[in-house]
């Protein structure tokens, strides 16, 4: 199993929402950047794990835990002229962007992005590096275990 983060802005699709989605389950689309869509494409596998993480907010932070739930599929938005995520070289012949859909496993309290920079074994994060703003990165897994330590503690609940 290999895990992941996957960041979205709450007002586009928070943890809440994919709690309310049918079958706790939603798509992952509009990733538009190459390195995260290969992340997506080849590297995710059907059970691997995600932290949630609410970004573009007044408080960014990892806010529950999903599960990669699909293999990678062609993200339809990016055919949708409509779309904010629409891209006019994309093709049905070759799309250019993939979607995967996850499940929820929990909603967590926020772990926020100022806690996590307090924790020693996240210092090589790549969340945490500068200038980092990938969508979609692999999580290690020593630093999911330092995450998943602290959860518990929290107060986390499924």
């Amino acid at each position: 199993m290999a895990y992941w983060l996957m960041k979205s802005e709450p007002d586009e699709v928070s943890i809440d929402d994919v709690l309310a989605a049918p079958g706790q389950t939603v798509a992952w689309f509009g990733v538009r950047n190459y390195q995260a869509r290969n992340f997506m494409r080849d590297g995710m596998r059907v059970g691997d794990l995600a932290l949630f993480y609410h970004s573009s907010c007044a408080e960014p932070g990892v806010a529950g835990i999903v599960e990669v739930c699909s293999a990678a599929y062609p993200d339809a938005s990016q055919f949708d002229q409509a779309s904010h995520y629409y891209d006019p070289k994309a093709t049905l012949e070759q799309p250019r962007w993939i979607s995967v859909d996850v499940r929820a496993v929990r909603k967590t309290p926020l772990l926020s992005l100022k806690q996590l920079r307090t924790i020693p074994a996240l210092a090589d994060m790549r969340l945490l590096a500068k200038g980092s703003r990938l969508s979609v990165m692999p999580v290690e897994a020593h630093e999911w275990a330092a995450i998943a330590a602290l959860l518990p503690a929290l107060g986390a609940q499924k």
